[in-house]
C-alpha cells in the first residue's frame, strides 16, 4: 500500500464510522417508530375487535331470545292443549262416574245436600205448624 492509500483510508475511517453510526441510529429510530406504530395499531385493532364482539353479541342475543320466545310459545300451546285435554277427560270421567252411581242408586253429594236442606225446611215448617196447633188447643 502506498502512503496515499493509507492516508485516504485513515480519513475514510472517521467518515465510515460516522456513516455506520448514522445508519445504526436510523435503524434504531425506525425500530422505535415501528414499535410505536404497532402499539397504536394494536390499540385501535383491539377497540375494533371489542366493537365487533359487542355487535356479534347483540345479534346473537337477539337470535337466542327469539328462539327462547318461540320455544316458550310452543310450550304454552302444548300446555294449553294438555290442560284442555285433561279438563275434557276429567269432565268425561265425572259424568261417567255420576251416571254409574245414579244407576246404582247412589246420589251425588250436591243432591244429598239439597235433600238435607229440604228436610230441614220441612222440619222447621212442621214445628211451626205444631206450635200453631198446640196454641189453638190450649185456648
Amino acid at each position: 500500500m502506498s502512503d496515499d492509500e493509507n492516508e485516504n483510508k485513515s480519513q475514510n475511517d472517521p467518515q465510515l464510522a460516522g456513516k455506520i453510526k448514522d445508519s445504526a441510529r436510523q435503524i434504531w429510530l425506525a425500530g422505535l417508530g415501528a414499535y410505536t406504530k404497532a402499539e397504536e395499531d394494536a390499540g385501535r385493532f383491539f377497540e375494533r375487535l371489542v366493537q365487533e364482539g359487542e355487535q356479534l353479541e347483540n345479534k346473537t342475543r337477539g337470535v337466542v331470545e327469539k328462539q327462547i320466545k318461540t320455544v316458550e310459545d310452543r310450550v304454552g300451546d302444548v300446555r294449553e292443549r294438555a290442560t284442555g285435554t285433561w279438563d275434557r277427560l276429567e269432565h268425561m270421567f265425572d259424568q261417567r262416574v255420576s251416571g254409574a252411581l245414579r244407576r246404582l242408586g247412589i246420589h251425588r253429594r250436591e243432591e244429598i245436600d239439597a235433600l238435607e236442606r229440604r228436610i230441614e225446611a220441612l222440619e222447621s215448617e212442621l214445628r211451626r205448624l205444631r206450635g200453631d196447633i198446640e196454641d189453638d188447643s190450649e185456648e
